[in-house]
């Protein structure tokens, strides 16, 4: 299995996730952004989680809800660029933490032996990117990867 490489540099507000996938950009960016699929993979394994809208289009907005025993844990955005199978670009809020809103990139890039997913994430402050490390996201981040490439073996 690929590892998943996560920098997270200090005294900054930047996260960056990279991975490699066994499978094409259109077959990594369909498991990515198809409702009932990002369902099946993303967070963590020891949860669950509702899409309640998930419109991948420029101008289209997601939110869902990770629950777990503790509670439920809601997010949401809203997609600015949707290059099919090459680019995503979107923003992410926890409504935990409302007004701290993140803006993410995603890019597919094809690898001869796949595709290697490459996120960066950018934080509105040192702060909250730190609060969300704290937190766990890494765990969340880590378990995500590991049920995308499950699910994007799966799927073919």
């Amino acid at each position: 299995m690929n590892a998943t490489i996560i920098n997270t540099p200090a005294g900054t507000p930047f996260v960056e996730v990279i991975r490699e996938f066994d499978a094409t950009p259109a077959q990594l960016f369909k498991v990515s952004t198809d409702p009932d699929l990002v369902a099946q993979w993303l967070g963590p394994r020891d949860g669950g989680m509702t899409v309640e809208t998930y419109d991948v289009r420029p101008g289209g907005s997601y939110r869902y809800i990770h629950f777990d025993e503790a509670g439920e844990y809601p997010f949401r955005g809203v997609f600015h660029t949707v290059d099919k199978d090459k680019l995503i670009i979107q923003t992410f809020e926890w409504e935990g933490a409302p007004g701290e809103v993140c803006l993410e990139k995603a890019t597919y890039e094809p690898t001869e032996t796949g595709v290697r997913l490459h996120q960066r994430s950018v934080f509105p402050s040192v702060e909250t990117r730190d609060a969300f490390v704290e937190y766990g996201m890494e765990t969340g981040i880590r378990d995500s990867m590991d049920r995308l490439a499950e699910l994007v073996a799966k799927e073919g």
